[in-house]
């Protein structure tokens, strides 16, 4: 590991543990750990559950992009050179930021702004649709159906759609969540994640299927 280029990533990750340790002694020993879908408060736990947040979203998601080269088996992810590299700090980033938010919704209980949540999805959404054609066929990012893995052509071809169905379902989900009230925001959120799921999944299906009949 390049010390020199991880040291602004491993700043990231460490944000929420500093920020959750600056916040450590004001916060009561029950804190909010659960919220429904309309940001509404609905558990308690003690507050040595946030520990684990910045555990499993930014230190977990870092310490899986450092793993994944390794193991890679034919070491294409090493050869995608500076894209992997902002994906993982675009992924690494937003997994932080999402940690903050939480530890910063326990320590105020009354705030939890769900368009707030919503907004930083939107945002990595367009940022991964602008990234999704420049992804090169590997086993670990990316859409790995069993046609894209199987086929160079479908891969590419399904990058390119599911790019531009991201760009596009980011930047609705970033309207919706400025505009619409939360119980209608999330439903849009749902449905356009949904879309950004399936649509590229059935599509490598028929795009294999019709360049098998070609062979």
């Amino acid at each position: 590991m390049n010390l020199k280029k991880e040291i602004t990533v491993i700043c990231i990750v460490l944000l929420p543990f500093i920020y959750l340790a600056y916040v450590w002694f004001d916060l009561p020993k029950e804190v909010p750990v659960h919220w429904n879908l309309k940001g509404e408060i609905v558990g308690y736990g003690n507050k040595t559950q946030l520990i684990l947040i910045p555990i499993l979203l930014p230190l977990l998601t870092y310490f899986i992009f450092l793993i994944i080269p390794k193991i890679d088996p034919k070491n294409k992810l090493n050869n995608m050179g500076n894209k992997f590299q902002v994906i993982k700090f675009f992924l690494t980033t937003f997994m932080s930021i999402l940690a903050l938010l939480i530890i910063y919704s326990a320590e105020n209980s009354s705030f939890f702004n769900l368009n707030y949540l919503i907004l930083l999805f939107g945002i990595l959404y367009i940022i991964l649709g602008n990234y999704f054609k420049t992804i090169k066929p590997n086993y670990f990012l990316g859409l790995r159906t069993p046609w894209t893995l199987e086929n160079e052509i479908v891969w590419k071809e399904t990058h390119k759609l599911a790019g531009k169905l991201y760009f596009i379902c980011g930047f609705i989900i970033i309207l919706s969540s400025l505009i619409i009230n939360k119980g209608l925001n999330m439903k849009i959120f749902l449905v356009s994640t949904s879309i950004t799921i399936i649509i590229p999944v059935i599509y490598s299906y028929i795009k294999f299927k019709n360049l098998s009949k070609t062979l």
